[in-house]
């Protein structure tokens, strides 16, 4: 199986190296025609208005809805705000992957990033995690299509549309695979 993991900007060498430990075959995607040879995508963290940008002049935009329709997508931070249905104060292109509406660093700027202990559980197996969160987006509020995997602070930090996944923090940076691997080795039949 092979997993790409959009290349344009952010923190996407962390994840092709979670995706290697777990036995998938990462594929670093730089333009659009490369999503042809992937099987599911990865949008890591980073800065989501240049993302934005760069993704609009590559002409990712309409192969990326494209793909999306077929295959699995995980968005951490800034991924998570690009596959959001609204961005709710930033001038930005989202793709609307995702059935929320996010506001970006709500959970404070750099100086407020923090690390915390989260409880979760997925296909009826509890899990303890560390989640890193780095001017970290905030869904406040989801559509009916969204299932919430886990809550901080009242409000969604994990959540599934369909066969997608959008994480508010970094589980890259602390070497955490379970989220990879439930949504690109589970059965994706299951939403």
């Amino acid at each position: 199986m092979k997993i790409g993991v959009l290349a344009l900007q952010g923190n996407y060498e962390m994840h092709s190296q979670v995706l290697e430990k777990i036995g998938i075959e990462p594929i670093t995607v730089r333009y659009p025609h490369e999503l042809d040879t992937v099987e599911g995508l990865v949008i890591p963290g980073g800065e989501s208005t240049t993302m934005s940008k760069l993704m609009n002049r590559m002409g990712f935009y309409k192969p990326l809805k494209s793909f999306a329709n077929d295959y699995p997508v995980l968005g951490t931070c800034a991924g998570l705000i690009l596959m959001s249905e609204k961005v709710v104060d930033a001038d930005l292109e989202p793709l609307g992957l995702l059935d929320v509406q996010v506001e970006r660093n709500g959970y404070g700027r750099q100086i407020n990033s923090n690390t915390i202990n989260i409880e979760f559980e997925l296909n009826n197996v509890g899990y303890n995690i560390r989640g890193s969160f780095i001017r970290a987006p905030k869904i406040v509020s989801y559509g009916n299509s969204v299932n919430v995997l886990a809550m901080y602070d009242e409000f969604p930090i994990i959540v599934k549309d369909n066969k997608h996944v959008g994480i508010s923090f970094h589980p890259e940076l602390d070497n955490i695979s379970i989220l990879h691997e439930y949504i690109f080795l589970s059965d994706r039949t299951n939403n």
